[in-house]
């Protein structure tokens, strides 16, 4: 009698990945096992303690439109939110929030604990089974084999993990845990393409033996927007704030003295580290004449004491971290828990995997998180969803679960992935989407939830809370493109706002789409406008704000939908498996070795293809009998 039971998903990773994946795939109906390392770091916010940020919000408040948990998490262990970009356009407008990082790891396990479906297992694993060359499941550091029908990879910084404190190295995923050996080198047997990445957090600070006065205090919005639609602007933890500080000359001389045992400057590092998030040695490097670099103090926890320094990520000596950081006004007297370090580890070649996240090589295998070569605990959780909603679908016979480039951010990041691969971290923005004003943080329930509905993941809740606010936002746009309104009523507010007088009646939606006027100015001078905020409860502001949003931007959504509709046409144009790209001779050299390497499965995805030009998308699509 088999002591374990056989599993339909088995995850291998207890990071933002693998407990997003571990509760879609039960959710979802599957048998999973979650194997982890440490029970007690589930979602460990490993380097700074805060979720969302520029488009990174965006995607958590799409994993939580389609039945994910990363926003759910966040909100019950928010300490401080902020609506970035607020001056730009609403394209732009990125939530991000400051966390506990103990209770986000205490709210996750929360949430896996009930959750059917869901069993764990505290261990390492060392390798993956295969019998009659079909994978069967994964061996542990214990000795112990455990089957499943698929397996989700999403090691993060673990696989053959060491860290660098100046001269030091220390074998390890994370600072205290240890790295994980074997995975890599028995998929590079099988002729897996493996590289190696860097990544790096600064020191952590007591924040007793610092002097705020001499910092900018850095407060958070007063008006909170869970990233959540179950949650209705609660707040469940007290608001901090974060500082903001500059370093000067004196810290930049420090730390130039150390540069030549800088494990990143005397060779020992030889993987790239994140373009986007450098270490403050390399800003230096990369920028010799700036006079001063900004970084931002954040605490990591409600009633803790210490505190992380974005901003000041490092590998040199600890006593070079140390003594530059005391040359920062307000950390004379500074104590540190613990330096920063830089971490290298092994990764795989993203263009190896289908847009499920199956790998092209062995069926029923998924990658998730940074083992594809991401960066950041946002992209991660989305590709454990993803995959996990895949790995489920294929074992039921239900088919692919795939989102656009025109439907989501989480659909512009793994399309990225399996089609141009990575040369460094990849780092969500919001340059990289194409449709970025049909992709806003607000709309993301609007655009998924139903998604999420149909194949059992999001509830009938969420999805009944989404059908009300899409009503709610239809009928205040008819409303305000039907009504209209007297210049003798509104003449003298337009003329305070520095806005043009009306000459006749005007209907309100011409006045909303005025950049200076909001609906909430209209609604004052309209007592029926305003009586009809009332009617939603749930997220009044939020949904209100969104409807402004559609009636000021109209024109450029409209257009970005048609730009989408007719790039979606070459997705709709399939490109068999059996084509032999080297025997099309009208093809260019470099986009015939690009299209073999890739195999891309529809004209739209070639065409993104770096090395593939238009004439050879013209001659496919000849080919093809387009």
């Amino acid at each position: 009698m088999d002591l374990l039971p056989l599993y339909d998903v088995i995850v291998v990773g207890g990071g933002h990945a693998g407990c997003e994946a571990a509760a879609a795939a039960a959710k979802l109906g599957s048998k999973t096992l979650l194997i982890t390392m440490d029970m007690t770091k589930f979602a460990q916010m490993s380097c700074n303690p805060a979720m969302g940020g520029v488009a990174k919000g965006q995607i958590v408040r799409e994993i939580d439109a389609l039945g994910g948990y990363a926003g759910i998490v966040t909100d019950r262990s928010m300490i401080q939110f902020r609506m970035l970009n607020r001056s730009k356009g609403p394209a732009m407008w990125s939530p991000r929030a400051q966390c506990d990082k103990n209770k986000f790891t205490q709210e996750w396990r929360a949430v896996l604990e009930t959750i059917p479906n869901i069993n764990f297992w505290q261990d390492s694993v060392v390798s993956l089974i295969f019998e009659n060359n079909e994978l069967r499941g994964v061996k542990t550091q214990f000795g112990i084999s455990i089957y499943g029908r698929s397996v989700i990879l999403t090691a993060g910084t673990f696989l053959n993990g060491l860290m660098h404190i100046g001269k030091n190295q220390i074998n390890g995923g994370r600072y205290s845990e240890p790295s994980s050996h074997g995975i890599t080198e028995q998929l590079a047997e099988m002729g897996f393409v493996t590289g190696r990445m860097k990544t790096g957090t600064p020191v952590r600070i007591d924040g007793r033996t610092l002097d705020f006065s001499k910092m900018s205090e850095q407060k958070g919005d007063e008006r909170i927007v869970n990233f959540s639609s179950l949650h209705n602007n609660d707040v469940f933890l007290k608001q901090s704030s974060c500082y903001i500080i500059n370093t000067d000359e004196s810290v930049h001389e420090s730390l130039r003295q150390g540069l030549k045992e800088s494990p990143m400057y005397d060779g020992t590092i030889q993987s790239i580290g994140p373009r986007y998030c450098p270490s403050i040695e390399t800003k230096l490097v990369i920028f010799p004449g700036k006079d001063h670099h900004q970084l931002f103090l954040e605490p990591e926890m409600e009633d803790g004491i210490e505190y992380y320094l974005n901003g000041f990520s490092s590998s040199l000596p600890w006593e070079v971290q140390l003594k530059s950081l005391r040359l920062i006004p307000g950390f004379e007297k500074a104590e540190i828990f613990r330096p920063g370090y830089a971490i290298e580890y092994d990764f795989f070649d993203p263009t190896q995997l289908y847009h499920t996240l199956e790998t092209k090589r062995i069926p029923n295998l998924y990658f998730a998180g940074q083992v594809n070569g991401t960066t950041g605990y946002e992209e991660a959780g989305a590709q454990g969803m993803m995959a996990a909603i895949n790995a489920h679908q294929k074992l039921n016979g239900s088919g692919d679960f795939q989102l656009g480039r025109d439907e989501s951010y989480i659909g512009v990041l793994i399309d990225d992935l399996v089609t141009k691969g990575v040369d460094e971290p990849y780092r969500m923005f919001t340059s990289r989407a194409e449709y970025r004003i049909l992709l806003r943080q607000d709309t993301a329930d609007i655009r998924l939830t139903g998604k999420g509905y149909k194949i059992g993941l999001a509830s009938s809740t969420r999805n009944e809370l989404m059908k009300t606010k899409m009503s709610f936002i239809n009928e205040l746009i008819s409303y305000c493109s039907d009504k209209s309104i007297e210049p003798s009523i509104i003449n003298s507010f337009l003329e305070k706002k520095n806005s043009s007088p009306i000459i006749q009646k005007t209907k309100l939606i011409n006045l909303i789409k005025r950049p200076d006027i909001s609906i909430f100015d209209i609604s004052e001078f309209v007592p029926e406008l305003k009586s009809s905020f009332d009617k939603i409860e749930f997220r009044s502001y939020d949904t209100i704000e969104s409807a402004e949003i559609e009636m000021k931007y109209s024109g450029y959504i409209e257009r970005e939908k048609q730009m989408a509709d007719k790039y979606l046409r070459l997705e709709n144009i399939k490109i068999p498996d059996r084509i032999s790209y080297f025997e099309l001779k009208s093809i260019s050299t470099e986009g015939r070795q690009k299209l073999s390497k890739i195999k891309p499965s529809t004209i739209g995805q070639a065409s993104r293809i770096s090395g593939v030009s238009p004439a050879d998308i013209n001659v496919l699509l000849v080919y093809l009998g387009r």
